[in-house]
């Protein structure tokens, strides 16, 4: 089984919430029936709720959706990035391996309802200095562990290493990561964060795996349309 991973940018002039009913409504029943085993929709109408979210950067701004798709094989992903373009001016699309760090043990909604809480997702290339290697080790057993510490009220962290782009044109990137909190949490530096140390670990940490000028952040809403 393979995990894909689309970035979409919606077509003007259609809303951020038409856009997701599209995505929910039209474009998920036809994933699935074309053979998903698993689809998760996440989608970046979380202004009502978060109306200064600060954690903006990059492509972050204007993302509209991130699409978690779960195929046998790849090459069968024909029909799901059709469906993505039809409302989708912009699709990057991404073959993944995926890693849960930090699993949420207290999951009890079912399929199709929106997850609880927010989801920060951001997505980064390797930056040219550091070698596979050295890239790996800084994020994943740098990086990674210290994150704990810097959000300490997360829920969950979803880490996805990027093998290859499948969509023409698209951007090279290396990492994609999902960490959901309470919105409460998430709009409170106080609680978001955890001490000055752990803080400051973190910046300094960040060379080590991303350049910070490379780096799209945004929050979103998730659905697990189709759990494994």
């Amino acid at each position: 089984m393979e995990k894909l991973i689309y970035l979409t940018w919606k077509r003007e002039p259609l809303s951020i919430e038409d856009y997701r009913a599209h995505l929910l409504d039209e474009v998920s029943p036809r994933i699935v029936e074309s053979g998903a085993r698993a689809l998760n929709v996440s989608v970046a109408d979380t202004q009502q709720d978060i109306p200064k979210a600060t954690l903006l950067m990059g492509d972050g701004k204007t993302l509209s959706a991130a699409i978690s798709v779960w195929l046998d094989c790849l090459d069968d992903r024909g029909p799901l990035e059709t469906a993505l373009r039809e409302h989708g001016a912009r699709v990057d699309g991404y073959l993944v391996t995926e890693s849960i760090p930090q699993a949420d043990p207290d999951r009890d909604w079912a399929d199709g309802e929106p997850s609880p809480g927010v989801t920060h997702f951001t997505w980064f290339p390797r930056p040219e200095r550091l070698t596979p290697e050295a890239f790996y080790h800084g994020w994943h057993e740098v990086h990674t562990p210290a994150s704990a510490k810097l959000h300490p009220t997360r829920w969950e962290y979803v880490r996805n290493a990027v093998a290859r782009t499948l969509t023409p044109g698209s951007p090279r990137v290396d990492a994609i990561v999902a960490e959901r909190f309470s919105i409460e949490d998430y709009c409170d530096p106080k609680r978001l964060y955890g001490s000055k140390q752990a803080l400051q670990e973190n910046v300094e940490h960040l060379p080590l795996y991303a350049n910070l000028e490379d780096l799209h952040s945004t929050p979103l809403s998730e659905v697990i349309v189709k759990s494994l």
